[in-house]
This record gives structure tokens, C-alpha cells and sequence, in this order.
């Protein structure tokens, strides 16, 4: 199965009255955009991402975006949203055979939610989350304001997203005549005959939509960051390949390791489980478990990132220090530090990766070992 993301940002968020587009408001330090964007590039099921962004925002659509681990694409918005979320599936590379539909407003997406979505879509062809309704419904007259019915609530539940449904479930939906006043992606396939299934959602998936709805998201974010530090060892060996975050460094050896020694990963993998007191990389990916055998460091750090998100917790910046005597590591950091950033769902400039030698002393002066040290700050995405 193959997944692919559209998250909706092309509307102004008016309501929210902050003078701009509302999901390029920063909380906790990071745009509402970001967050939701975060959610799902860490997701171990999530192959591609379609961004839909306002028309004028297109051409910087990097500043916006940022680095993203899994491939991303951008589409200029439409006239309602509607039209925005067929301009994605139109962005949408050949591949994806479910497609998820995100509001951008939604920051708050867990990894377990985006998880049951997929799974119900793939079974159903179309899945919605959603809450059961805890107080009593009524439908009331607009204008007089008066009650005209009550509706029996175990009936009525309030949908989120994201979205879910089988690639060629959304495309007939979104082609559908009288799609420019639907709410949501799912009403189209309803009106189609089709099944939707409900999932259970999540109360801390909000919408950011008013003023008190930033506030109340910035007063989750509230609490201290989470600080981890990682450490990670390897002998090094004739003809083993050396690798450090992704990146193949010309050398005489490399480290020994059941994966494959990218001690720059090891290190930031055990540091993220630090910070969200999560164990370590031996009790997530123990090196008795063939699974992992040969596992490449950074698909190690996207797994932990996931693991970490799950917990309600983002990487804000990593600092890592690689100790090796020869070959030097210097020409090698700018990429380094590129790969890392991208597996972490970061900027570079919150990244930090530096070589030292130790000088001769010791098994790893001698050239017969390599060490790396690593220090990770997490953010809440959620309440801490």
C-alpha cells in the first residue's frame, strides 16, 4: 500500500483576525502549517505529501514548507476548498493508492489516528474520524432562533480529519457536480451511494479556527522543552562501509554493527528516546531482532521520530559530536547535517554535527574505534 497526504492551506483563516493566512501562525514555536506537515512526514505509512497553499504564497513555497523527510509537492489553492483539494489530487504524483485529506488547521494529528484512517480506508474505500456529540443536539430555526427539534445525539457525530478514501473513490467524488458547498471531502461520497466508515477521533484534534482557539492551542505548548543526550560506539573493521547519517565517507573501514554503524543516528535515535523518557534504541530496535539487521541509520531516526511524535513530542534541535582520528569528517558536515535535518523534519540551522579527534589517546586515537555523542530538545505537540 502506498499513501499519499494532502494537507489543505489554502484558505486566509479570517476568523482568526491575526492580519495573516492562519496556519503560518507560529505556536510552540513552530507554524501551525509546520506542525500538521510534521505529523504526517513522520508517519511510518505515509509515502508522499501534496502542500496546497494560497496562490501568492506559491513561489516561496519553501520558506513556508521547510525540509520534509518524504517527498512533497506544492498546488496553488482554489476558490473554495472544494476546488482546493482537487488541485492537490491533481499535484498528486502517480503511486499513492489511498489518498488522506488534511486541514492544515489541525495541528494536533497523532500518530495513532493517522494510523486508523489509513487502515479503515484501505478496508472501506472512504473513512472519516470523528467524535460522538456529548451534549444534547437541537436544531434550531436560523433567523428566530427558536428549537425545532431535538435530535437524538447517539445519532450525531462531529468529523475531523484527516480524511481517508482509495484513490479512485476520491477522484470520482471530487469530479462530482455541486462540490463547491461540501464541508468536507466525505459528503461527496456519500451523496455517491458509497459507505464511509467512522473512526474514532480525538478530542486534542482541534481545528484552530478563532482567536480563543490559538490562545488555547499556544497554552497547550506552554510547557518546558525535553532534553536527551545519546551516545553510540563501534569498532571499526577493513572493508566495512563507513556511513554517517546517510552519508558514504571514502575511508579504509568502517564501524561493526548488526545495522549499519551510523553511529551519527544511533546517537540521535538514543538522545529523541531520552528526551521522551522512551528507553533506548536497544529496546526499540534490538540487535537480536533480524528485522534490523543492516538497518539504515536514518530510517532508524524516522521510526524514533514517529515513536517520539506518538508521545506528543517533536525534535526542536540536535547537537551531535562525532569523535573519529582519520579520515577527516570536515568536507562532509554540510551534507551531514542536510540528510539529518531532513530525516528529523527540521531546519539545518537547528541541526548542529561536529568531528573532533581524541588526539591519539585512547582505542578511538588509535584509529580503532569511532564515537559519537548527541543531545536532542523536544517540544510538546500536545500537552506535556
Amino acid at each position: 500500500m502506498n499513501v499519499g497526504v494532502i494537507i489543505v492551506a489554502g484558505g486566509r483563516g479570517a476568523r482568526v483576525g491575526a492580519g495573516l493566512p492562519k496556519q503560518l501562525l507560529e505556536i510552540g514555536g513552530r507554524t501551525i502549517l509546520r506542525r500538521a506537515i510534521d505529523a504526517f512526514d513522520g508517519h511510518p505509512q505515509v509515502d508522499r505529501l501534496v502542500v496546497v497553499l494560497p496562490s501568492e504564497l506559491v513561489t516561496d513555497a519553501t520558506k513556508f514548507i521547510g525540509a520534509t523527510s518524504r517527498p512533497c509537492h506544492v498546488a496553488a489553492g482554489g476558490a473554495t476548498r472544494h476546488d482546493s483539494v482537487r488541485l492537490g489530487l491533481e499535484a498528486m504524483p502517480a503511486g499513492p493508492d489511498v489518498i488522506l485529506v488534511h486541514d492544515a488547521a489541525r495541528p494536533f494529528t497523532s500518530t495513532d489516528l493517522i494510523g486508523r484512517v489509513i487502515a479503515a480506508a484501505e478496508d472501506c474505500g472512504a473513512a472519516v474520524p470523528a467524535l460522538p456529540a456529548g451534549e444534547t443536539v437541537k436544531r434550531v430555526d436560523r433567523e428566530a432562533r427558536f428549537v425545532r427539534e431535538t435530535i437524538a445525539r447517539e445519532e450525531i457525530w462531529l468529523a475531523q480529519t484527516p480524511q481517508g478514501f482509495r484513490r479512485s473513490v476520491l477522484e470520482a467524488a471530487v469530479a462530482r457536480p455541486g462540490g463547491a458547498a461540501a464541508t468536507d471531502d466525505a459528503v461527496l461520497v456519500e451523496r455517491a451511494g458509497l459507505p464511509v466508515r467512522v473512526v474514532q477521533g480525538e478530542a486534542a484534534n482541534v481545528k484552530i479556527t478563532t482567536p480563543d482557539d490559538l490562545a488555547a492551542a499556544r497554552a497547550r505548548l506552554s510547557g518546558p522543552p525535553r532534553v536527551g543526550t545519546g551516545y553510540d560506539l563501534h569498532r571499526l573493521a577493513q572493508g566495512r562501509r563507513l556511513v554517517l547519517a546517510g552519508v558514504e565517507v571514502a575511508s579504509d573501514g568502517g564501524p561493526l554493527g548488526h545495522s549499519d554503524g551510523d553511529v551519527v543516528c544511533h546517537a540521535v535515535v538514543d538522545a529523541m528516546f531520552g528526551a521522551a523518557a522512551a528507553g533506548d534504541i536497544g529496546l526499540h530496535f534490538p540487535d537480536t531482532d533480524p528485522r534490523w539487521k543492516d538497518a539504515a541509520g536514518l530510517d532508524l531516526v524516522g521510526r524514533a521520530r514517529a515513536i517520539v511524535h506518538a508521545a506528543g513530542l517533536v525534535v526542536s534541535s540536535v547537537d551531535v559530536t562525532v569523535v573519529l582520528e582519520r579520515p577527516k569528517l570536515a568536507p562532509h558536515v554540510a551534507a551531514i547535517v542536510e540528510r539529518l535535518a531532513r530525516a528529523l523534519g527540521v531546519e539545518p540551522d537547528r541541526v548542529s554535527v561536529k568531528a573532533k579527534t581524541n588526539e591519539g589517546a585512547d582505542a578511538v586515537g588509535r584509529g580503532e574505534a569511532i564515537v559519537a555523542h548527541a543531545v536532542a530538545v523536544l517540544v510538546g505537540t500536545a500537552s506535556i
